[in-house]
């Protein structure tokens, strides 16, 4: 598979003077090292789906109001945002290993201080720290993956490191509720400071030492990084905080986006133009990586998307608590351990175009089941759909990064994953902004829609209030009080409504997202020498 990675040069293609020795060391201990990609991912995701599930707990603790308190979660994942597209050129210099043995370290020790600091300006600058350090975490370790393990584990690792990708993404919300049930609020970060000592160890003498090239220093694109790191965190801020701000109607979003895009195409014209540039995109446009950066998006958009609206639907609907969302969220979670090997056996013989289309079906047809929602809808309710979506998921996510794999020269490998970490974040932001966005703008409709058709003096509104008002009046003061109780329920009812008929939009829309993800993957060519 190295051999067939590294035939499928593109010829004629001008390459950027920093380049990694041909023949990287292969490791002596493959399965430490996968287990190194496994904690990587798993802390890189979970640190923020954790954070934010928990977030009421610890605005709570540290006295930090609701608007300040929503940057604690972007704080983390701006940070990641930050480093990504430099954590490629860390690597070439300095050698995955040394780079991620580091960041571990830091992250660890960031993490375990975090709670301890006890004020919204201690938690952010933690929070920045552990970002900057985990956001090197999935572009190092994809690299590794690729580059240092016996090929025969290649397409295993690339498999583990999806499922871990889902598997962190889906067991938060289990996580944060027990810890929520049974510790204090400091084990929200503290469970995760507990696996860095474990990656550092794993990475220690999992991943071959590599040596330095610190004379590229000089000959670096730094211009390039800089322009894509700011400007990219930029947006994926403005992203992150734009639902909450109503998006154009606050000049901060609004200054977020226009400095971001602008940073975002200097970095375009800088290396279109750059004798040395950092990503060669004369070499990306002329095969498929710009169509499978964007289905990596999709794929990031569609996970994000349903990770929000189950939870969302069984706390506003049925008022489930952390632990008990959680229980849903596992049906997806759980599955992982089993069609990890399985896909990653499936892609050494057929063809990755294919794995990839099944999975993206399987999700379309459990995004399109789920949408026959109801307001009794419980946990056990979405396991067809949410198994469908869990086989789909994990089909998708690994052939996608997989086929990202074969269709990229050796040398472009850490590039790779630099490109996957800024796909990934965004594309999750997209989605989570987006369906937050879109279920928002239709619960308003939906709940105006239904109160029109609720008349004062209307015969059939008049006889269910009185029906309700005489079923609480026992435990009302008066008949006042139980003709008002009998209006807050009938509200009450019109809004749970809403919220699901809001619900079954989302569900349907990323059905449709789909759709045009089987539309692109339709474009996709053979990858070279393949």
């Amino acid at each position: 598979m190295t051999d067939q990675i590294a035939d499928g040069a593109l010829p004629a293609v001008p390459r950027p003077r920093f380049r990694l020795p041909l023949g990287p060391a292969i490791t002596t201990h493959p399965y430490i090292g996968i287990l190194a990609v496994l904690l990587g991912a798993i802390i890189s995701t979970l640190t923020s789906r954790i954070t934010a599930f928990g977030l009421s707990d610890i605005r709570g603790a540290i006295g930090a109001g609701y608007d300040e308190g929503a940057w604690i979660t972007t704080s983390y994942t701006v940070a990641q945002m930050l480093v990504a597209p430099g954590a490629a050129f860390l690597g070439v210099v300095f050698g995955p290993r040394r780079v991620l043995l580091v960041s571990s370290a830091t992250y660890g020790l960031a993490v375990l201080a975090l709670p301890l600091t006890g004020s919204l300006p201690g938690v952010l600058v933690c929070q920045v720290l552990a970002g900057l350090s985990s956001g090197t975490f999935i572009p190092l370790t994809i690299g590794f993956i690729v580059r240092n393990l016996p090929p025969q584990f290649l397409v295993y690792g690339l498999a583990i490191y999806a499922m871990n990708v889902e598997l962190s993404l889906n067991v938060s919300a289990s996580i944060e509720g027990w810890v929520s049930e049974n510790l204090n609020w400091h084990w929200i970060f503290w469970d995760t400071a507990l696996l860095a000592p474990l990656m550092w160890i794993c990475v220690w003498f999992g991943m071959p030492a590599e040596r330095t090239r610190t004379d590229l220093l000089k000959s670096g694109d730094w211009w390039g990084i800089a322009y894509a790191s700011i400007g990219f965190a930029l947006v994926y801020a403005a992203l992150d905080q734009g639902n909450r701000l109503d998006w154009l109607n606050s000049g901060l979003i609004n200054g977020l986006l226009l400095a971001g895009l602008l940073l975002v195409a200097a970095f375009v014209v800088q290396e279109m133009t750059c004798d040395n540039p950092w990503i060669n995109f004369r070499a990306l446009v002329q095969g498929n990586i710009l169509l499978l950066c964007l289905l990596l998006v999709m794929v990031r958009l569609v996970m994000l998307s349903t990770a929000y609206i189950i939870p969302q639907y069984l706390i506003t609907v049925h008022n489930f608590r952390g632990l008990e969302v959680g229980d849903t969220l596992l049906l997806i979670a759980l599955p992982q351990f089993l069609l990890a090997p399985v896909v990653g056996t499936l892609l050494r013989y057929a063809d990755p175009r294919v794995v990839m289309a099944v999975g993206f079906a399987a999700v379309g047809m459990a995004c399109f089941l789920a949408s026959h929602l109801t307001a009794e809808w419980v946990s056990e309710t979405f396991l067809p759909s949410q198994m469908l979506q869990a086989f789909g998921q994990s089909f998708a996510l690994t052939s996608l990064v997989f086929f990202n794999v074969k269709n990229l020269n050796q040398t472009h490998i850490l590039t790779l994953g630099a490109l996957l970490q800024t796909s990934r974040l965004l594309g999750g932001e997209l989605g989570a902004a987006f369906i937050q966005t879109f279920v928002r703008v239709r619960e308003q409709f939906h709940s105006f829609t239904l109160g029109m058709n609720i008349e004062s003096g209307d015969p059939a509104t008049v006889q269910r209030l009185a029906g309700t008002a005489a079923r609480v009046v026992a435990r009302s003061v008066g008949h006042g009080e139980a003709a008002d109780r009998a209006a807050a329920l009938l509200a009450a009812t019109v809004r749970s409504q809403s919220y699901v008929l809001a619900y079954i939009d989302g569900f349907v829309v990323i059905g449709w997202f789909i759709i045009g993800g089987l539309l692109l993957i339709a474009l996709l060519r053979p990858a070279p020498g393949s």
